[in-house]
């Protein structure tokens, strides 16, 4: 019994932490990232779908399903090895457990996707901005349900909105 209660513990510390620097896992749902990979942006298989805070894999795998290369990035340790588990035998698919706000855009970046917070849009925006000069080529946006302040979205599809940095 004390056994599951740490579990429990060490649970709700992990999840609590990814909530505090980031966005807490909510999971998404499957038509809706299917409207928003194919009706907000139709993704092709040129592209490489980067998912900033990844979780369980699910917009990783439907990407791949669409024919894209996709990199997910998270920082919850459950939740990596969740989606390592569900996404290993597609080679199209790879996920990196690590916060994004320390990486670099991998070269062939052509769309982001985030579920993020308020609190984090602008700082995200700056971000796409200078991955954008230094990829030197547009890069796409898919936001779930934040919109970036005095920022036009290109097009949305609720809950979704489509930038273009």
């Amino acid at each position: 019994m004390v056994l599951l209660w740490l579990i429990l513990g060490i649970l709700v510390l992990l999840f609590g932490w990814t909530a505090f620097v980031g966005a807490p896992y909510v999971p998404s749902r499957r038509e809706n990232v299917h409207q928003a990979l194919t009706k907000l942006y139709r993704l092709k298989r040129s592209d490489l779908l980067i998912d900033l805070g990844s979780g369980e894999g699910l917009v990783l795998r439907q990407a791949a399903k669409l024919g894209a290369r996709a990199v997910g990035y998270e920082i919850n340790p459950v939740l990596f090895f969740v989606s390592k588990l569900l996404t290993k035998v597609n080679p199209k698919i790879k996920v990196i457990f690590s916060n994004y706000w320390n990486k670099s855009l991998p070269d062939g970046t052509t769309v982001v996707y985030i579920f993020g917070v308020g609190r984090d849009m602008k700082k995200l925006k700056e971000w796409l901005q200078d991955e954008a000069k230094r990829l030197n080529k547009h890069i796409y946006l898919i936001s779930l349900g934040f919109e970036i302040d005095n920022v036009k979205p290109v097009k949305t599809v609720e809950p979704y909105y489509l930038y273009r940095f």
